[in-house]
């Protein structure tokens, strides 16, 4: 049964990867992993934040200087992902303004996001699997190897590996984007940003004949924008982890060919070596998924206030220079 299980691996990594039906059912429906790994994401990034948040906020007056210290490392890490992320990557990029009014769901978002790329790396769905195998449940082991049925498994996979989940947070980012727009610049002002700008739409006569082709490129950029990041997150997702897949299943391939036990064995020994690598990578992609949904969702969010900023840095500068001219000249 456990060579049948190998070989199921090795004939279709995808099946490991890809989102599949659990054995949850709920009203006669069956729930797919991708469902079951969202609700246990946020209960735990939920659970972590919120026990990290209190360790880091001050303590009694009792404790002394003391209570100004975050406690525990997991509250550390969190503290400083934070203040690095608003500090060094979100107020740069959007301003003090928007960076405050945004910055409690770009941090859900990545939070959320890098807790469900990191449960991917665990293979949870396997593992129960296995545990069929070992148990001795034969029926339930054979029909999750085919992935006929779901009978064995209640937990796991990779949910961002699934475009559903990761088209789901993508509008999440569309509707950010929208509610930026409308609320600094009006309908009317974000009309004119679709149009290219306040300076083209009144402008000379002669240049409203691009306007029509402009507002259809960018109309389609409010749309492509999400979409190009649901389909970044999930191709890194699917990429990475069907290639640890097919790694873990070479030495299956070579005993399906009818190979020595001990080639599998050995190929199996440098795959894997070559596969704890590549998990070390996918930790790496795995924070920087996340961040990177995280910072073009601002990126996106601060071009609709890219008129207003301008605007006040014009004005700003009009102010100095009304400074300067009604300061007077020197005496001599």
């Amino acid at each position: 049964m456990m060579t049948t299980l190998l070989l199921a691996a090795g004939d279709d990594p995808l099946a490991h990867v890809l989102d599949r039906d659990s054995a949850i059912t709920v009203g006669g429906t069956t729930l797919p992993l991708s469902v079951i790994s969202l609700v246990v994401g946020s209960i735990v990034c939920i659970g972590v934040l919120l026990a990290a948040a209190s360790r880091i906020s001050t303590g009694p007056s009792s404790e002394g200087n003391a209570r100004y210290v975050t406690k525990g490392r997991i509250a550390q890490v969190v503290e400083v992902l934070v203040l690095a992320l608003r500090d060094q990557m979100l107020v740069p990029v959007m301003g003090e303004r928007l960076a405050k009014r945004w910055l409690p769901l770009l941090l859900s978002l990545f939070f959320f996001i890098l807790t469900l790329n990191l449960f991917g790396l665990v293979p949870f769905a396997d593992l129960q699997e296995l545990l069929h195998v070992v148990a001795g449940d034969h029926a339930a082991a054979e029909a999750d190897v085919a992935h006929a049925t779901s009978s064995a498994v209640y937990f796991g996979g990779t949910a961002t590996a699934c475009f559903s989940v990761t088209l789901g947070l993508s509008v999440i980012s569309f509707f950010a984007i929208w509610i930026q727009s409308l609320r600094d610049l009006g309908v009317k002002g974000t009309l004119e940003h679709l149009c290219g700008g306040p300076d083209l739409v009144h402008g000379p006569l002669a240049l409203w004949l691009v306007i029509p082709i402009i507002f259809a490129v960018e109309l389609a950029g409010m749309f492509i924008k999400p979409a190009a990041l649901a389909i970044r997150l999930l191709a890194n997702m699917v990429a990475g982890h069907t290639l640890m897949a097919v790694l873990f299943g070479f030495g299956a391939a070579v005993l399906k060919a009818g190979g020595p036990a001990w080639a599998a064995g050995s190929i199996t020994l440098v795959a894997g070596f070559f596969a704890i690598l590549i998990t070390f990578l996918e930790l790496f992609v795995a924070f920087l998924q996340a961040f990177i949904f995280m910072f073009l969702t601002a990126v996106f969010i601060s071009l609709m206030a890219h008129e207003d900023h301008g605007h006040e840095e014009h004005g700003h500068d009009q102010g100095h220079d009304s400074q300067a001219h009604a300061e007077p000249a020197p005496a001599h």
